[in-house]
């Protein structure tokens, strides 16, 4: 399998996320099952992700091996590894790598319920303590 000798990490497309988000969901699975994963009317075409699958593989989001003349895919990159990445990645083209700019701008978006708020300012309690060495409730 090639990884491209990046120093940027590589984030999926939409479409590679799409059907790395149906192999989290199946665990591994062949280009068929992944294409029977998704409702009828959404259903990708079978050639298409094929490609895209090997496309991905040459990126390192997914590895293969061959099961009788099928490939069953295994994605290599965890939903949590993506999502920190792409956080990463959008802390630092849009915010020069300040949380504290992240923040305010989703506290001034006008998207947050009271509950998420909520939850938010428990959380940071959470990881204050665990930054500070205070044992969590």
């Amino acid at each position: 399998m090639r990884v491209p000798k990046s120093k940027k990490p590589l984030l999926p497309t939409p479409a590679e996320k799409r059907l790395l988000q149906a192999l989290w969901a199946l665990k591994e699975a062949t280009v068929e099952e992944i294409v029977n994963h998704f409702p009828t009317p959404e259903q990708p075409n079978y050639k298409t992700t094929h490609t895209f699958l090997r496309i991905m593989e040459s990126k390192g989001f997914v590895k293969h091996r061959v099961c009788g003349k099928a490939f069953v895919f295994t994605p290599t990159l965890s939903e949590h590894e993506v999502a920190r990445t792409s956080v990463n990645t959008l802390l630092k083209q849009s915010f020069g790598g300040s949380a504290s700019g992240l923040l305010v701008n989703l506290l001034e978006s006008d998207t947050l319920r009271s509950s998420e708020l909520r939850e938010m300012e428990s959380l940071i309690r959470r990881y204050r303590k665990v930054k500070e060495g205070e044992p969590s409730q």
